[in-house]
């Protein structure tokens, strides 16, 4: 998507409730919704200004990975940061400032979704254009809502905007997580109906949603309601059929080089479905390329790699995404020479990228065919076990990573039970996707957070399977009830 200028700003500023039009022609007159939403011009900038809250540090410039990452089985933070440190460890509180800016953020792009959805209707417009930017709100709503219920559980559920001091949604009550999930499944069938097809966004626009994008996100809902006390028996068969929509679309496919899928200059890939959008100055850059980089690199080396995923998390053969994704040397930028360090992830570059500054092009990547792929063998594997059909997705993620040998494939022969499929699938979406921003939500759904965790030591009581609702936001709103084991 092209980078904010100046009317995209005017839009951000509408969402975080700035009044005053800088460019009316009568400069007491401020903006409101019944003023703004006048033109597709308008709905374009009140789109944009959803968008742009995904790059915020709090958001998915960091966050993102801090919740999703730290909080798991594959990386660990340097110290020094106890918001950090309690995710890691799993004994974090309801003053966690971390925690706080997920559910914020959340809210935020929530709250600007909501005023899209709300105003675009009614502007006089190209109907599918404005069906179009509708569907994008719909999708980032039910994208905030699904990141929310996977953290906290029930939820306020606020699909409106709030008007006024007595508005009953002021202070909302928290929804059952079913019915959270079913206005997400519901927003994402919206989004699925009214986005354009990948093929249709132009080039200037990429980073849009797309159809794609909403099936991909919709098998990812369904896989995950399908592992919870409320799941609808159809969910698997849900999930299934949304992964062969995605695969079936001819303009995606696996990038041949597993390195290339990262590669600032070839952002747009056929692999790529949807990603938050980052760039170099003046436009927002990623933060993550400098937090996971070691000193001798030029990063603060904030994160690190765990010890037994560096040295057991990748077969011999299985060098291409090794070596892509994990190292313990560097080649020192002071001096040029190799020197070793602690284990880190060395996935996200940017040859462009300034040493010790924030800012790199890499894109965060929300979703990418092979994780479609990989979630269409997990449906298949919860539908019918004995189905040698569901190895051919996970199966061709292994070989565009050199596993191509019989031997290196699988099959009911090797992998004989669900449950091993299970303990596979774990294995392989850590090794194509590790901080990738699913790591946490991969293990709670397949039932192996408990243990993974336990491996480093770490206890998880049933109560820190979600996160507690912020303790500010409990102070605020009465209604909120927190999670049981957390004041």
């Amino acid at each position: 998507m092209q980078k904010i200028n100046l009317i995209y700003i005017l839009g951000f500023l509408l969402l975080c409730g700035s009044c005053k039009k800088f460019l009316d022609e009568k400069p007491q007159s401020f903006l409101t919704p019944d003023n703004f939403y006048q033109t597709a011009a308008d709905a374009t900038a009140a789109l944009n200004g959803v968008f742009s809250g995904l790059e915020a540090q709090t958001y998915y410039g960091r966050t993102v990975w801090i919740i999703s990452e730290n909080s798991a089985d594959l990386l660990y933070p340097s110290g020094g940061n106890s918001d950090r440190t309690t995710l890691y460890q799993n004994n974090y509180t309801s003053t966690n400032g971390e925690i706080a800016n997920w559910w914020n953020s959340s809210y935020k792009m929530i709250k600007g979704a909501n005023d899209v959805i709300a105003h675009v209707p009614g502007i006089k417009m190209d109907v599918a254009a404005q069906n179009n930017i509708l569907g994008n709100a719909y999708f980032l709503r039910a994208m905030a809502y699904f990141d929310l219920v996977r953290s906290f559980g029930d939820l306020p559920l606020v699909t409106r905007p709030i008007v006024g001091s007595t508005d009953t949604l002021l202070y909302p009550h928290r929804s059952p997580a079913s019915k959270v999930y079913q206005q997400i499944i519901s927003d994402l069938q919206f989004a699925e109906a009214n986005c354009l097809a990948e093929n249709k966004i132009a080039s200037g626009n990429k980073g849009l949603v797309s159809t794609g994008a909403a099936s991909a996100m919709l098998a990812r809902v369904y896989l995950t309601r399908a592992a919870t006390a409320f799941a609808d028996p159809s969910d698997n068969q849900n999930a299934l059929a949304e992964c062969n929509k995605v695969i079936g679309y001819p303009y995606y496919s696996l990038l041949p080089n597993y390195q290339d899928i990262f590669d600032c200059a070839k952002k747009y890939g056929p692999e790529h479905i949807f990603c938050v959008q980052f760039a170099l100055p003046p436009a927002t850059g990623n933060i993550t390329l400098r937090m996971f980089t070691p000193t001798a690199l030029g990063g603060s080396a904030s994160f690190f790699c765990q010890n037994t995923f560096f040295n057991n998390g990748y077969s011999t053969a299985d060098s291409i995404r090794r070596n892509w994704n994990i190292a313990n040397k560097a080649r020192s930028i002071t001096s040029g020479a190799i020197q070793s360090t602690t284990p880190f992830f060395y996935k996200y570059r940017d040859s462009l990228w300034t040493p010790q500054s924030n800012n790199s092009r890499v894109n965060w990547i929300v979703l990418r065919l092979a994780d479609v792929y990989l979630m269409q063998s997990e449906a298949m594997n919860n539908i019918d076990p004995t189905d040698p059909g569901k190895f051919n997705g996970v199966n061709k993620v292994r070989a565009r990573a050199g596993l191509t040998d019989p031997t290196q494939q699988l099959d009911l022969t090797n992998t004989p039970t669900s449950d091993a499929f299970v303990d596979s699938l774990v294995a392989d979406r850590a090794r194509e996707l590790c901080v990738e921003g699913e790591r946490r939500w991969d293990l709670i759904r397949l039932g192996r957070f408990k243990q993974k965790m336990a491996a480093l030591n770490i206890a998880i009581d049933d109560n820190h399977l979600l996160f507690p609702i912020p303790q500010s936001e409990v102070q605020v709103n009465k209604h909120l009830i927190q999670n049981p084991g957390f004041n």
